[in-house]
């Protein structure tokens, strides 16, 4: 069983929590977008913002991977509805909360410091084609962790 360590020293302090969900199934390019637009933000901010997402409310800002993306006027840029990652990341956000809480911490009043996505294992898999050919087709999962600092 592999054993993972986070990326930040975050965390470890009395005023400090973290959480992390690991090998999840979603975009790891979303992944990285969306980590980058609850970064800063406190605990209710980002679950009202990845809740409009899930309901196609709002839309998340694209600044990478963005070749041939239509431009959108809510983000003046290119942007779109992160709608799996979303989810994953609103279970994320309680597993925050509860840590907050159970460490004496006021979850209205934890920002959030550190959001990253990494990349996880690759399964591999081959795709029968025509003619007695096969091509690889791997799905890469994800590693995705929060770090916030709160006050008491």
């Amino acid at each position: 069983m592999p054993s993972w360590k986070y990326s930040t020293t975050i965390g470890e302090k009395e005023n400090e929590v973290r959480a992390s969900l690991r090998e999840v199934d979603v975009s790891p390019k979303w992944a990285r977008e969306v980590c980058k637009a609850i970064k800063g933000l406190t605990i209710p901010q980002a679950r009202n913002l990845l809740e409009a997402v899930v309901e196609r409310k709002r839309m998340i800002k694209y600044s990478r991977y963005v070749k041939k993306r239509a431009h959108h006027a809510e983000t003046r840029g290119p942007g779109g509805y992160p709608v799996k990652v979303s989810k994953y990341m609103l279970r994320l956000l309680d597993s925050l909360e509860a840590n907050a809480e159970f460490k004496g911490l006021d979850p209205e009043r934890t920002r959030i410091v550190h959001a990253a996505s990494h990349k996880g294992r690759v399964v591999r898999k081959i795709i029968e084609r025509a003619f007695g050919r096969s091509s690889p087709y791997n799905r890469t999962y994800v590693h995705i962790e929060l770090a916030a600092v709160g006050e008491r």
